[in-house]
């Protein structure tokens, strides 16, 4: 199963990262811009797999940059927010 099959498995993924990235001293425009070049590779080359994925996906597709930054940086809050709840 790859880390990508599920979106919970994702979101840990991304916590980790994110926790790697804030430790080497990252700032949080950076750790945004890898979640946005993240989203942009796996719109173009991951299926979706089920219908979350399926309109997430779409709603990457037909986002404007500045869009998916947002979408990208609600992603990266979504994860801190769940890691301060779980911490």
């Amino acid at each position: 199963m790859s880390i990508l099959d599920n979106f919970d498995s994702w979101k840990g993924f991304l916590a980790n990262r994110l926790q790697q990235a804030k430790n080497s001293g990252m700032d949080h425009e950076t750790i945004t811009n890898v979640a946005h070049e993240v989203g942009d590779y796996l719109a173009s080359n991951i299926d979706a797999k089920n219908k979350e994925e399926a309109v997430l996906k779409e709603l990457w597709n037909a986002a404007s940059e500045e869009e998916q930054q947002a979408i990208a940086s609600s992603m990266v809050r979504l994860v801190e927010k769940q890691g301060n709840n779980n911490g």
